[in-house]
């Protein structure tokens, strides 16, 4: 079954939270377990039940942040309903944002390609010279 597009209302709700949770992260949580947090996407399920927070960290590794986090969830929650004007707010969920790592690692993977396949080149051009 395809999945439907959000709708405009869904990305502007989306979007407010994730404004909304970054400063509330920033502000309120003092857990020494979290670093700098980034909140990249927030996805709602369509009745607003349920919204999953995708995040990237500096500082602190990714699944004490994210334990920490989905700790906090019920707090953040609570803090969200008083800074939105909507009937539901959604129970958050958090969930590390890998990704840049994976974009580094593909990097990398493209430059050593491209590094093997010009030295591959050379190594050719070297040996037509010397056949002729």
């Amino acid at each position: 079954m395809a999945k439907k597009a959000p709708t405009e209302r869904t990305r502007r709700i989306s979007e407010q939270i994730r404004r909304d949770v970054s400063i509330l992260i920033q502000r309120e949580l003092r857990d020494p377990r979290i670093g700098m947090v980034t909140i990249q996407d927030v996805q709602l399920t369509p009745d607003y039940a349920h919204a999953k927070l995708y995040f990237t960290v500096m500082g602190a590794e990714p699944e004490l942040v994210q334990k920490a986090l989905n700790e906090a969830a019920g707090f953040l929650r609570n803090a969200l309903f008083k800074m939105l004007q909507i009937h539901t707010v959604p129970t958050l969920h958090f969930a590390y944002d890998n990704t840049e790592a994976k974009a580094a690692d593909l990097s990398l993977l493209i430059t050593q390609a491209n590094a093997s396949r010009a030295a591959d080149f050379e190594e050719d051009s070297v040996d037509d010279a010397t056949q002729k």
